[in-house]
C-alpha cells in the first residue's frame, strides 16, 4: 500500500521502488491540475520506509494496548459506580430506630438466620423458612430473644419488636411490627392516643413478622392466635376463623421459623414458609389489630416499642 502527503515545501512518498515514488508524485501533480490548482514542484522530494511492515506492526500492537487500556478504564468506571450505589443503599434509612449498629444491604438469608448473644459474644445460626426479607439499613436486634430484624419488609419500615410471653415466662416468639412511613406520616405527628387509635385501624397498612424462639406445634401455634382473635370479633365472621386455620400448612413449626401477617384494609395476607393465602374480612383484620396493638395486646413490649417508634418512621 502506498501514502504520500503533500505540503508547501515536500512530498512524503512511502514505498519500497523508486518507481512508486515517481508513480505517486505525477499522480498528485494530475490531481491538482484536473482540481485547477497551481502546481508548484516540491523543494525536496523525501523517501522513507516508516510504513514498513515492523512499523505496521508495532502500530498495531499499539493500537491493540490502547484498545486494553480503554477496556480495563470502562470496567474501573463500573466498578467505581457500583461502590458508590452500594455506599449509598447503606445509607439509606441509617436513623430509622433500632437497637443495634449493624449495617445490611439485601435480604437475610432465606435458609438461616444470625443469632448474637451479647454476654458470651457468640453467634449461633438456626434454621429458616423462605419468608422474604428485604431490607436496607440496620439490623434491630429483639432484647430478649437476640432474633434479628431487618429494617424493612415488603416496602415497611420497622416501627418495633417485641416478645410473646407465655406461663409468664416461656419466650414463645420474637415479633416486629412494620408500617408504611408515608401512611403514617401525618399520625406520627400527633399524640400518643393519635398513634394508639391508628394502631387498631386496618386501614394503615402493617407487617406483623413472626420468627419463632423455640419448636411448637402449629395447632398449639394456631388455637393460640384464634383464642385471641374470636372475642374481639364480637361475633361477626366467625366463619374466618377456620379459614385462617386452614391457612396454615399442617407442619409443627421449629425455632427460626417465620410467620407474616399483612394487614391492608379488609385483606389479611398469610405468608409461612410453604405457602400464602388470604383472608377479606373488615372484622377479622380489626380483631387482629387489636390482638397486637389493643389495650390487652398480648405482646406489651411490642405495642410499646412501636408507640415510640412511630414518630421516627
Amino acid at each position: 500500500m502506498l501514502f504520500f502527503a503533500s505540503s508547501r515545501q515536500s512530498i512524503l512518498i512511502s514505498s519500497q521502488s523508486p518507481a512508486a515514488s515517481r508513480w505517486c508524485l505525477a499522480a498528485a501533480q494530475q490531481h491538482a491540475i484536473t482540481a485547477g490548482a497551481t502546481i508548484r514542484a516540491p523543494s525536496r522530494i523525501v523517501r522513507s520506509s516508516v510504513f514498513s511492515s515492523s512499523t505496521t506492526t508495532n502500530a498495531r500492537r499499539a493500537l491493540s494496548a490502547a484498545t486494553a487500556t480503554s477496556s480495563h478504564q470502562a470496567a474501573a468506571r463500573r466498578t467505581a459506580f457500583v461502590a458508590v450505589m452500594g455506599v449509598v443503599a447503606m445509607t439509606i434509612d441509617y436513623h430509622n430506630h433500632t437497637n443495634t449498629g449493624v449495617l445490611s444491604v439485601g435480604a437475610l438469608p432465606s435458609h438461616s438466620s444470625s443469632r448474637c448473644d451479647s454476654s458470651s459474644q457468640t453467634t449461633r445460626t438456626t434454621t429458616t423458612t423462605d419468608c422474604d426479607a428485604i431490607n436496607v439499613g440496620k439490623i434491630t436486634t429483639e432484647p430478649i430473644t437476640k432474633i434479628l430484624f431487618p429494617a424493612l419488609v415488603n416496602g415497611m419500615s420497622l416501627a418495633g419488636v417485641g416478645v410473646r410471653v407465655k406461663y409468664m415466662f416461656v419466650n414463645v416468639y420474637a415479633v416486629g411490627a412494620y408500617f408504611d412511613p408515608i401512611a403514617m406520616m401525618a399520625i406520627k405527628q400527633g399524640t400518643t392516643n393519635d398513634i394508639e387509635t391508628a394502631l387498631v385501624d386496618p386501614t394503615y397498612p402493617r407487617t406483623i413478622r413472626i420468627v419463632m424462639n423455640r419448636g411448637l406445634s402449629v395447632d398449639k401455634f394456631i388455637n393460640a392466635i384464634v383464642e385471641a382473635v374470636e372475642p374481639r370479633l364480637k361475633g361477626k365472621n366467625l366463619d374466618t376463623l377456620d379459614e385462617f386455620k386452614e391457612l396454615f400448612p399442617k407442619v409443627d413449626l421449629t425455632e427460626g421459623d417465620e410467620v407474616e401477617m399483612t394487614i391492608r384494609g379488609d385483606v389479611l395476607l398469610l405468608k409461612t414458609g410453604l405457602g400464602v393465602g388470604t383472608i377479606r374480612s373488615r372484622p377479622f383484620t380489626e380483631a387482629m389489630c387489636d390482638v397486637y396493638f389493643g389495650k390487652d395486646a398480648v405482646s406489651p413490649t411490642l405495642k410499646n416499642d412501636v408507640l415510640k417508634g412511630i414518630p421516627n418512621l
